[in-house]
């Protein structure tokens, strides 16, 4: 089918650097969202699911500790708005505190820098029963308003799912690329193309996926025991051309820092690998 011209003649592809190159009806609409000014923020990762249950705000912390590590100055943008459970994870219970400029994130003991609509609500257990247009608001707002300062690396915990917040943050904010988050079921291989066609379609890089809940390892004899049945991780990677960046098991050690509210804390040399 021939490429569709527009009332100037041009394709999308040739009006790049036409002399009415702004004007051109052909050319795509950018709805990114200007970052705020006393922001300066050199990569944005989202991580994602295709379903619900999958760990991924415990993958996103494990990246944002990972990166903490290596020295990197770290964000966490917490855009599960329904669901928002980074700031428990780190201890942190205080509100965000708002100026004239903006607002600012609160920080973890280990200098992580956090936004979540749990850090703005009076009671932090109270439901958000907001429609998806208001969510996706506020999500921009998160990174209009929010005074992150230098940052590295920003991490945003998506819900899980194809719908108005991942959509509104693949469109409104410049991602470098998504990590996928799944686990070892049969309907992995589904799960993962969803979440990963979405990004295609909205010209995110996919930077790989990491297998959760992979195994238990018993203390006893150290055999790794399959609680939710064998992995097809490596299946659904070839047939994406991606990689599998890690595969994190059943670990006590990470559930007990979530449990107490110490991930500052926590160690992952599943993910010690990963390259973003």
């Amino acid at each position: 089918m021939p490429e569709q011209q527009n009332t100037n003649g041009c394709t999308e592809e040739s009006c790049a650097g036409c002399a009415h190159a702004d004007s051109c009806s052909s050319k795509k609409e950018d709805f990114r969202e200007p970052e705020n000014k006393y922001s300066s923020i050199k990569k944005v990762i989202g991580v994602v699911s295709g379903k619900g249950g999958v760990g991924k705000s415990l993958v996103t912390a494990s990246l944002a500790r990972m990166m903490r590590e290596k020295g990197y100055t770290v964000g966490i943008l917490d855009a599960d708005i329904t669901g928002p459970s980074i700031p428990k994870m780190y201890g942190i219970h205080e509100k965000a505190r708002g100026t004239e400029e903006g607002i600012l994130p609160c920080i973890a003991k280990d200098e992580t820098r956090i936004m979540s609509v749990n850090l703005l609500l009076e009671d932090e257990s109270a439901p958000v029963i907001w429609r998806g247009p208001i969510i996706a608001g506020v999500v921009k707002q998160f990174w209009t308003d929010v005074m992150w300062g230098d940052i590295d690396y920003l991490f945003v915990d998506m819900p899980p799912g194809t719908g108005d917040v991942p959509l509104t943050v693949f469109q409104s904010l410049p991602v470098d690329g998504v990590v996928i988050v799944t686990s070892p079921q049969d309907l992995v291989q589904m799960i993962v193309k969803k979440a990963a066609n979405m990004a295609e379609q909205m010209n995110i890089p996919v930077l790989g996926i990491i297998e959760n809940y992979s195994y238990v390892k018993c203390p006893d004899c150290g055999k790794e025991i399959k609680v939710f049945g064998e992995s097809h991780v490596e299946e659904a990677a070839r047939e994406m051309n991606v990689p599998v960046l890690g595969r994190m098991p059943i670990d006590m050690k990470l559930a007990e820092a979530v449990e107490n509210e110490k991930f500052y804390e926590a160690e992952n040399p599943y993910l010690a690998d990963v390259k973003l």
